[in-house]
């Protein structure tokens, strides 16, 4: 096994905290690694260190969110989800599964002698001179051992804004109308991975001055803002949404975000912070805006309180971006035209037949897809909405009542997005169905 050891090399704990790494691998060499006994490397030995850090620079090079370690009966099996679709990228020997695990719980500050729990922990990278991610990371104890899962968190860019996010014109009027109340509720719904938080953080850091107090009660924190007071949940000590908002009431902030409304307790709070003269900011795991409204009242929330206080919900998804390097035109079938009409009103489908798809090439790595994009749709609270509400009406009326006043659906905006090139119908109808 002197292949082996030429892989794993010093893995003391000195060598974390003293050792330069050298330079990392290249992604011929990584996938060497899995061939066993054939990797050679001349002159020099290969660090536990240098191999997690190479794994990680590459999936941050190849945009992945998160990273998955997943061992098998004889082996690892790596994973990167690229544009929320999980890619199979390396096969590894199982030997290096404990120094892998290992390693990434000293940088995470886990207890290394625990196997039987799971646990969750975090860490820096530093991938450039400019430039450190986050890493937050999941262990749990499998059949074939201790897993690995890694979300990559890249800090936002300063300038992102409602249009980077692909908001149309007129659902941003509508969000900064919202915002610009000095109360009420902004409330970002849909499932995990459709962008919620990043749609809440771009919102804060437009109202982040010095003129108010911004704190946030999160699970986890996924990016550090400066100027906001930031608050982790923590269970084990007590800090929970709920505890943890009623600390915050006594902290004179202006705007409030609530990582997530799970309870009823929690809603109960974040609906009385709301009306007593504060702008809260929060999510909640619905279909669309609509569903918002009811399961508010599934809370125990009174239709009259969520009538005064919620200013607007924002239903979304994230879908995959065509590849701009491939990019060709597309004349749907009669049968996929038959598919469309019936999830698309008519007046808004047109008869259009002609859309676009990626062909595949080296920049998207043939998968004719890169980057993501939003699909969104924003409910405002208007007085018939409200008068909806206290009459407890079920999301069916509410929705009918929104697209009477001009709402565009969450299917209309993606089919105007596809229209114009910027995503496939097909894999709206993947996201939309989900």
């Amino acid at each position: 096994m002197d292949w082996f050891q030429k892989i794993i090399g010093k893995s003391k704990k000195s060598e974390a905290e003293n050792q330069e790494r050298g330079p990392l691998l290249s992604v011929e060499e990584l996938l060497n690694i899995g061939k066993g006994p054939a990797v050679s490397y001349p002159g020099q030995e290969l660090s536990i260190i240098r191999f997690v850090d190479s794994l990680l620079q590459h999936a941050y090079e190849s945009k992945a969110s998160d990273l998955h370690i997943d061992p098998q009966t004889d082996d690892i099996r790596v994973r990167m989800r690229i544009d929320g679709i999980l890619h199979d990228s390396f096969i590894f020997p199982k030997e290096l599964l404990s120094e892998i695990i290992t390693r990434l719980k000293v940088l995470s500050g886990l207890r290394t002698d625990e196997h039987q729990a799971a646990q969750d922990g975090r860490f820096k990278m530093k991938i450039s001179d400019e430039l450190q991610i986050d890493v937050r990371l999941s262990i749990a104890p499998t059949y074939y051992g201790e897993n690995a899962v890694m979300r990559i968190l890249v800090k936002q860019p300063e300038n992102f804004t409602l249009e980077a996010l692909a908001f149309s014109k007129e659902n941003q009027k509508k969000i900064t109308r919202a915002i610009k109340k000095p109360y009420g509720m902004i409330l970002a719904t849909g499932p995990t991975g459709s962008g919620k938080s990043t749609t809440l953080y771009t919102i804060l850091k437009s109202l982040n001055t010095t003129e108010v107090s911004i704190i946030t009660i999160e699970d986890p924190i996924e990016y550090s803002v400066d100027g906001i007071e930031q608050i982790q949940v923590n269970m084990r000590t007590g800090v929970t949404f709920a505890s943890g908002l009623r600390s915050i009431l006594r902290q004179d902030p202006n705007i409030i975000m609530v990582g997530e409304i799970r309870d009823e307790e929690t809603a109960a709070i974040a609906t009385n912070a709301a009306l007593t003269g504060h702008l809260l900011l929060s999510t909640l795991h619905t279909n669309d805006s609509v569903t918002t409204l009811p399961r508010l009242m599934d809370m125990k929330i009174e239709p009259f309180l969520i009538a005064s206080t919620v200013n607007v919900a924002i239903g979304q998804r994230l879908v995959r971006k065509i590849c701009d390097q491939c990019k060709a035109e597309q004349k749907i079938t009669d049968a996929e035209f038959k598919s469309l009409s019936e999830v698309i009103p008519a007046k808004v489908l047109d008869n259009r037949r002609q859309f676009y798809k990626g062909q595949g090439c080296a920049e998207c790595g043939d998968s004719g897809y890169k980057g993501r994009i939003g699909i969104q749709e924003v409910l405002e609270i208007t007085e018939p909405i409200r008068q909806a509400v206290m009459r407890r009406s079920d999301a069916g009326e509410i929705l009918k009542i929104a697209i009477s006043e001009g709402m565009t659906t969450m299917m209309e905006d993606a089919f105007s997005k596809a229209a114009v090139g910027l995503t496939t119908m097909s894999e709206i109808l993947r996201v939309i169905h989900e």
